[in-house]
């Protein structure tokens, strides 16, 4: 089966619960960032409670298919951030919550974002026990810059 073909299977049937590719940021990054959200572009059904986001796509709703507004915030599927990434990109307006990778969108993130974070700087949750990679993040627009600051050191 290929990906396309598994998605549209994982679209199809509702998601009733947190799923092996939910990874939830600490709400401890949220505090440190200072920073309300106009939309979360990838959220679990129901959104995460601690998110600061005024609007919320599920995998139900499809959040590539959607149109993104204002500042988001984007925490994707581990399984295959690459097309929210580009995503992301194009949008270029919030900030991102990723697995460190060694691939053409991190490249791309690393080249073009206003700011990202070194892999491995913040701690993130799994949904039942930590994460099992480095995450990193990146923003776009001057608002998310200075609030990626708060999180740490970046790079500009």
């Amino acid at each position: 089966m290929s990906a396309k073909d598994l998605q549209q299977q994982l679209i199809a049937v509702p998601q009733q619960r947190a799923g092996t590719d939910d990874y939830y940021t600490p709400p401890e990054v949220f505090t440190a960032l200072g920073l309300r959200f106009d939309l979360d572009v990838a959220a679990p059904p129901g959104g995460v409670r601690w998110v600061p986001a005024d609007r919320f796509f599920t995998v139900e709703d499809d959040g590539l298919a959607q149109a993104w507004e204002g500042r988001v915030w984007m925490n994707p599927p581990y399984s295959d951030p690459g097309p929210w990434v580009k995503r992301f990109i194009d949008h270029s307006h919030g900030i991102a919550y990723l697995p460190f990778a060694k691939s053409a969108w991190f490249d791309r993130l690393w080249n073009g974002a206003d700011a990202i974070t070194a892999p491995g700087v913040h701690a993130s949750r799994f949904v039942g026990g930590p994460i099992f990679m480095p995450v990193f993040a990146a923003a776009y627009g001057d608002e998310c810059v200075e609030a990626l600051n708060r999180l740490g050191v970046v790079r500009r």
